[in-house]
């Protein structure tokens, strides 16, 4: 009878939606995530060429025994455009030895056991150190090495020559099995597993919005904008970098995937860089995907560069105070996509962040931009603990705080604060402006204070993030959240963040810890509760008995009717069959293609089993609810 109940819920979603009616409960939030910014030390790891996230050069001496870790003369060196030195070692004048560059991963607990694949072009060598074992060179350009136990470990790659005719270039260092197929499928399948989930995803981080085409967090008074051309390239040896991830493979993730985007404009964007961003998405996003287009990233927020940089240039622009000094730059982010975009504008989402807490500046920016030229605005959805808890009653519970305490003063907080601060932005700007919101980051934001600074009570702040007390936090919030939908379209969540491991001092944004994370021995409260949270009637898992689960990518999982399989290695597949609960052969497609697609609409609900036969017939078997 549940299961009806479910099936029917399913069904009255799309019938309401389609006649523009108010949504019941269980179809009114659409989740999506915000992913992280690769890091050498990050344990999200997107990409199976490691390559991209390793930390930007660092120098150290040549000949020297008593070199130490960094010779700090990275900026002195030359460097082809793709961010290789043009020669190694390098004479710098006035110092005494030679440089080599090299890079480091400095937490590999995120990367899997097994033989890694290290390929490069030109002419030179390499040497490396770290938790790794069996470094063998198998040719001029190729190394292979095994990490048996990444956790806790590190891996530190030196360019000890590089010839300047043919200079060492295009570093691969390629996760176990993929060296045939990092080119045609350059994501992480592990990471995709737990990814797909979502619908949508938001490249803030990706895009290292924060601080763009900054050298350091401090490095932002400077006029000068960037322009199409001095944007993050494929080619660039790491993506880890002030520039992020090339947009070419955000659109391909959205592509391949059928996910939908939000990108994030950099805030030093020249009008040359904006329009050939949004004619480049224009051009190569399959249309059928919605995009999320926004000015920066919590341009109030003065921890970041953008909001200083638009707070300074902002003001001697226009003469005017803050925040409408930075309303021109919204402005013009949203003429010039509207321009590319012309008649088929109803392609992407022009939003405009806002800050949740402060209602003055949310208003001064959004009422003072022209209207019909944005389509949304955009606070966020977080929750967390008030600084007068923080400091008084949690630092003197010490030690002795639990993930029960915690939990408490969050509530207390949230009655107080940010349930209050959600229902006037509604008021104030969805209501007035009959726009809908839609949130660009939120979740738990438990952190202490002063941020930064390990508290008396930093293992309550840890265990909460694995406790029942933050699952029923979650779907208590979202309950909330529910009563700001109207009309007929669901609210747009962005979670925050995807894959981050627990700190008490710096937040513990992830919603999992680690891409390999088996959440029946280490619980995920967060992930869980959203899993649960999204409207679904069909689950599918892999039995880990078949053979080659690992060879595809079966998405949206969780979904609602129609299914994905993308096969990633190029395994020819022969056949699909769906088979009953009682053993009865319901569907059968033979195959001609690489991804597939299948419908469930006219199933009834149950047990059904998905078998891919492969061309030397062994079969994978995956398990499918329908609710």
């Amino acid at each position: 009878m549940q299961k009806i109940i479910l099936f029917f819920s399913f069904l009255l979603c799309f019938y309401l939606k389609s006649n523009a009616q108010t949504l019941p409960d269980s179809c009114k939030l659409a989740f999506g995530t915000n992913m992280s910014g690769l890091a050498d030390y990050s344990t999200e790891l997107p990409f199976v060429d490691l390559m991209h996230n390793c930390r930007t050069w660092y120098t150290k001496d040549a000949n020297n025994p008593n070199a130490g870790f960094d010779s700090e003369k990275a900026d002195k060196l030359a460097y082809r455009p793709d961010g290789y030195p043009t020669h190694i070692p390098q004479t710098i004048r006035r110092v005494r030895f030679p440089q080599k560059v090299a890079t480091i991963w400095a937490s590999t607990n995120g990367w899997q056991a097994g033989k890694y694949i290290v390929l490069f072009d030109g002419q030179g060598t390499l040497s490396f150190s770290g938790g790794l074992t069996n470094l063998t060179a198998t040719s001029a350009n190729r190394f292979t090495f095994d990490f048996d136990t990444p956790q806790d470990n590190m891996l530190e790659m030196v360019i000890e020559t590089s010839l300047a005719s043919n200079p060492i270039r295009n570093i691969r260092v390629l996760m176990p099995n993929t060296e045939n197929t990092y080119l045609t499928q350059p994501f992480n399948p592990i990471w995709l597993n737990k990814l797909l989930i979502f619908k949508s995803v938001r490249f803030m981080d990706w895009g290292q919005t924060n601080h763009w085409g900054q050298k350091d967090a401090y490095d932002w008074d400077s006029p000068t904008l960037f322009d199409w051309n001095d944007r993050q390239k494929m080619d660039y040896y790491t993506w880890s970098n002030s520039k992020g991830v090339p947009y070419e493979m955000m659109i391909k993730l959205l592509n391949d995937y059928k996910l939908d985007g939000w990108v994030c404009v950099p805030h030093r964007a020249s009008n040359d860089y904006i329009r050939g961003m949004a004619q480049l998405f224009y051009a190569t996003l399959n249309p059928e995907r919605k995009l999320t287009v926004e000015y920066t990233n919590e341009v109030w927020n003065w921890m970041f560069g953008q909001a200083n940089w638009c707070n300074k240039y902002g003001k001697l622009a226009t003469g005017k105070d803050w925040p409408e000094c930075i309303v021109p730059y919204i402005q013009n982010n949203l003429n010039i996509w509207t321009q590319v975009y012309g008649t088929n504008v109803g392609r992407i989402n022009r939003t405009v962040g806002v800050q949740t807490a402060w209602q003055d500046v949310s208003n001064r920016i959004v009422h003072n931009l022209a209207k019909g030229t944005f389509d949304s605005f955009a606070p966020a959805f977080y929750f967390g603990l008030s600084d007068e808890q923080d400091e008084i009653t949690l630092d003197n519970l010490g030690t002795n705080a639990t993930a029960r305490d915690i939990a408490f003063y969050t509530r207390k907080s949230w009655t107080n604060n940010e349930k209050k601060w959600m229902q006037e932005q509604k008021k104030q700007i969805a209501d007035s402006l009959n726009i809908p919101m839609v949130f660009y980051e939120g979740g738990q934001h438990i952190t202490p204070t002063p941020f930064g600074e390990e508290p008396t009570y930093a293992q309550a702040l840890l265990d909460i993030q694995r406790d029942t007390a933050m699952y029923n936090l979650y779907n208590e919030w979202f309950d909330f959240v529910r009563t700001l939908q109207k009309g007929a379209k669901p609210l747009q969540l962005m979670s925050f963040g995807f894959i981050g491991e627990r700190s008490a001092r710096y937040g513990s944004w992830g919603i999992l810890e680690t891409m390999q994370q088996d959440i029946n021995a280490i619980n995920a409260p967060k992930y869980k509760a959203i899993k649960q949270n999204i409207r679904n009637c069909i689950s599918i898992t892999p039995f880990e008995n078949t053979a080659n689960n690992s060879d595809f990518i079966i998405f949206p999982n969780p979904t609602c009717d129609e299914i994905h399989i993308k096969n990633l290695y190029g395994v020819e597949i022969m056949q699909i069959e769906i088979i009953s609960s009682d053993g009865k052969k319901i569907g059968t497609k033979q195959i001609d293609t690489q991804n597939i697609s299948l419908q469930f609409k006219e199933y009834a609900s149950g047990v059904y089993l998905l078998h891919i036969t492969l061309k030397n017939n062994t079969k994978t078997v995956y398990k499918i609810i329908k609710q």
